[in-house]
């Protein structure tokens, strides 16, 4: 995974020489993550958080290319019960190294955006509540550590100050179970700030 960054930081770097112009800074914001696929029945939303930064590739006046690096905390929730120990709520929490590298088209202070997304899978942890007591337990060996999925959002420019709304839909199965199929949906809103470049 490491070399894998490094090229990704080469690669933009490399870009840079090239493009119209050149900016970057720092995002954060809120996830509303849950799961799809033939197998995500009965799922709710979980409000987890992603932050990062971001670089801006000029490619003409209103086009760019905006390649991101962000800590991103996915997962779902899952309620019901057993007949043995009664009422349970399970909370799946998940980790990634995302990269979404995404083209933008600008209309004025607006801009619109779509692209790809690679997922690192770091953590995976789930948390159940049954009768009074919780426990935790780790689940990463039951996911797969790679993500793929497709971006679609909009965002503004304020200044210095940034904000944007995407979805990022699943496109490969994360669970490392024969015949079992889910994948990461999510509706991600963020805020950002400009470092460098820009106006």
């Amino acid at each position: 995974m490491k070399k894998l960054i490094l090229t990704f930081c080469l690669a933009v770097a490399a870009t840079g020489l090239f493009a119209q112009g050149l900016s970057g800074g720092l995002k954060a914001g809120l996830n509303i993550a849950n799961v799809g696929g033939d197998d995500a029945d009965g799922t709710d939303a979980r409000l987890s958080y992603h932050f990062g930064g971001y670089v801006n590739l000029g490619i003409t006046d209103k086009l760019s290319l905006q390649p991101e690096l962000l800590l991103n905390n996915l997962g779902f929730k899952e309620s019901g019960n057993d007949p043995d120990f009664g009422d349970f709520e399970t909370t799946q929490k998940q980790t990634y190294l995302s990269i979404p590298v995404n083209l933008q088209y600008s209309f004025g202070v607006i801009n619109v955006f779509a692209g790809p997304q690679f997922s690192f899978l770091l953590k995976s942890e789930s948390t159940t509540d049954l009768d009074g007591a919780s426990f935790d337990v780790d689940t990463k060996d039951a996911f797969k550590g790679l993500d793929l999925g497709a971006n679609i959002g909009l965002g503004a420019n304020f200044g210095k100050f940034n904000a944007s709304a995407r979805y990022t839909l699943g496109l490969s199965n994360v669970v490392d179970v024969d015949d079992v199929n889910v994948k990461n949906n999510v509706i991600q809103i963020s805020l950002g700030y400009r470092l460098f470049g820009g106006e």
